[in-house]
């Protein structure tokens, strides 16, 4: 194991993974704010029904670009920790949390590509 101040490789990647799980949790919350502000900012203006949806339809495809986002990162989060605590049980639940996330990718990309 490779040591730097008294720091091992198994550290240093599990404060990366932590670091950039924080990341994808900065990302989603931040979509959810974006969301929210359109949201409401569209709701108090005096639009016809047909802006609204439209706008509504904008809201949530970059509500759903942001998840999709914070969803990979989350990802790559997890194949790092993986790598510093290789079990074959952390594998095992890297391999289903990645279909599961891969999954929920998949449909969220689909739905966001039928709002266009």
């Amino acid at each position: 194991m490779i040591r730097k101040a008294g720091i091992g490789l198994r550290e240093i990647l599990e404060i990366s993974s932590s670091l950039i799980g924080l990341m994808a949790m900065a990302i989603i919350i931040w979509g959810v704010v974006v969301a929210v502000g359109g949201f409401l900012k569209n709701e108090i203006a005096r639009n016809t029904p047909e802006d609204n949806f439209k706008t509504r339809k904008e809201i949530r495809q970059n509500l759903g670009g942001y998840l999709l986002l914070g969803l990979e990162v989350l990802i790559a989060a997890d194949i790092i920790e993986t790598v510093a605590n290789p079990t074959t049980q952390e594998v095992l639940i890297l391999a289903s949390i990645v279909v599961m996330r891969t999954f929920i990718s998949y449909f969220l990309d689909k739905e966001i590509k039928e709002l266009r």
